[in-house]
């Protein structure tokens, strides 16, 4: 390769392979495709029609369960989040490190697992009170993690400063670190609201009715017409609405300091009297995420009378086929949603322009997309177009390609974008066309963030309901699927060997992508 087209290259100015631009475009409008079908299928019903659907008091309802749950469920992660953050990050909390850990545990336990356990204890808790519990023990590490990561990023004089001028600690971190962290706040925010109005298996299971729960009971009782595509779109648009109301509230401020200093650590903050008041607050947090979840589980496991005598007992081979099932769902996911965001995120980052970014930040669209809405318009699809593709793994395979796309985008990026160019422009001076460079070179040095997301889609594809329930062949059955089928009918005893596999496995995997990210940040488990 020339010097003119290895300057070219590193700044990003050449132009991108044709092939690479078109399986990237095709990526970006898989994306897209249920939400255009949603769209049609809507448009397609009388505008007058529509109106009545839309102000009928049940889509009232719906819509206060909503957004009430969703501002609500915003705050409490809001202050838990970015208070414990602090707590970690910030002070002489005792235990710090162990704390890190405990905070992120609760993304290893599904939803539908803790609203399993809640339910198991009493039906009182089906109702906003109990949704809005599950929903912020189970998303405020979402808020914790970018708040997190900020306070280890902002510079300690900032604090130290007003620490100086008389400022207390509290008083400190409302007016000086509070602001720093809005940014990383706010996206984590949304992040829960977003999670918040697409989540369907818990709310179903502690009968909170929302647009996803009764978008599903119509499809399973046979009303799944252009009716439910509005319903639908309603869901779309209010998804849209949250990433817009973010983006403004987030506004364009800089936080960026004007000179690059050195990074260091500041002194914590002494709690005093409040150490252990709050140490034990933490605790009590830790069992209700955590101990609660895993109790109950351990002790509808030891209710064998009442597992043997439900109509759904388990047995070993179901237990074993719905393990396989999962393993291999997740692996099939991951190998899926990879194969679609390698080509993307490679032309994000080796071709970056306005083009790129916009084919990029279409496959993120997904992020707010409900499952349901995905699931329904690939049905729709394939029954008009395709038969043979409903119920089969190709079209379930596509579903968690499009539903965790994000997340596999954000590791073939992180991985890329540490690659250095001029290795690849190396590979092509000796001969390498650019498949080959790519395979070759870039693929090897790139295997630990492609894991990474690989990883993370794993994660979350083997405990996925929604997509599952209605794309999955007849008779595949997953551990996600039993625990759902099980606790539907109040057969908590036989849900709970289901349930306990998928903590292990959620456990197991979230502990190992934690160690991997560990051993990259520090050379060693923290």
């Amino acid at each position: 390769m020339s010097a003119a087209g290895a300057m070219t290259l590193r700044g990003g100015m050449s132009r991108p392979p044709v092939a690479l631009v078109a399986v990237a475009l095709a990526g970006a409008a898989l994306v897209l495709l249920p939400i255009a079908v949603i769209a049609i299928q809507a448009g397609e019903v009388d505008p007058r029609e529509a109106l009545a659907l839309l102000y009928r008091p049940l889509i009232g309802a719906l819509l206060l369960n909503t957004v009430s749950l969703i501002v609500a469920a915003s705050l409490t992660t809001a202050l838990i989040g970015a208070g414990t953050a602090w707590l970690v990050e910030r002070t002489d909390l005792p235990g710090r490190r162990i704390w890190s850990v405990l905070m992120v545990a609760p993304l290893a336990v599904p939803p539908f697992i803790s609203s399993y356990a809640w339910v198991s204890i009493s039906n009182r808790f089906q109702d906003f009170a109990g949704a809005l519990a599950v929903v912020t023990f189970a998303y405020y590490p979402l808020v914790y993690l970018p708040v997190a990561a900020a306070l280890r990023g902002l510079d300690p004089a900032l604090e130290e400063t007003a620490r100086a001028l008389g400022e207390g600690a509290w008083s400190c971190y409302r007016r000086v670190v509070l602001p720093q962290l809005r940014p990383a706040l706010l996206g984590g925010v949304l992040l829960v609201a977003l999670n918040a109005l697409t989540e369907f298996g818990a709310f179903a299971l502690l009968r909170f009715r929302t647009f996803t729960t009764v978008i599903y009971a119509q499809y399973r009782i046979g009303l799944d017409g252009p009716e439910t595509s509005v319903l639908a779109l309603v869901l779309i648009g209010l998804c849209l609405a949250l990433v817009a109301a973010e983006l403004r509230v987030r506004g364009g401020a800089r936080y960026a300091r004007v000179g690059g200093g050195a990074r260091r650590a500041g002194a914590p903050a002494a709690l005093r009297r409040l150490r252990w008041p709050l140490f034990a607050l933490l605790s009590a947090l830790v069992v209700a995420t955590l101990g609660l979840p895993v109790g109950m589980v351990v002790y509808w496991l030891l209710q064998h009378a009442e597992a043997a005598t439900s109509p759904v007992a388990p047995s070993i081979p179901a237990l074993f086929h719905a393990t396989l099932n999962s393993l291999g769902f997740g692996l099939m996911g991951a190998a899926a949603a990879l194969l679609i965001a390698g080509p993307i995120g490679y032309l994000a980052v080796r071709y970056p322009s306005r083009g790129t970014a916009l084919i990029e930040r279409a496959a993120y669209l997904t992020q707010g997309v409900p499952g349901v809405v995905v699931a329904l318009a690939l049905i729709s699809l394939s029954v008009q177009l395709v038969p043979s593709l409903y119920q089969s793994l190709p079209l379930l395979a596509v579903a968690y390609a499009v539903l965790f796309l994000p997340l596999a985008i954000v590791g073939v990026r992180a991985s890329l974008a540490q690659i250095p160019p001029a290795l690849e422009e190396t590979a092509r001076a000796l001969g390498e066309n650019a498949l080959s460079a790519a395979v070759r070179v870039v693929l090897p040095l790139a295997a630990n963030g492609l894991g990474a997301g690989a990883a993370m889609v794993f994660i979350f594809v083997s405990t996925e309901l929604t997509a599952t329930l209605l794309l999955a062949p007849t008779g595949a059955r997953t551990l996600a699927t039993e625990v759902w089928a099980n606790t539907s009918s109040l057969a908590f005893a036989a849900a709970a060997p289901f349930a306990a596999l998928i903590l292990c496995l959620s456990f197991l995997f979230t502990w190992a992508f934690a160690n991997r990210l560990a051993k990259a940040a520090y050379g060693g488990w923290v």
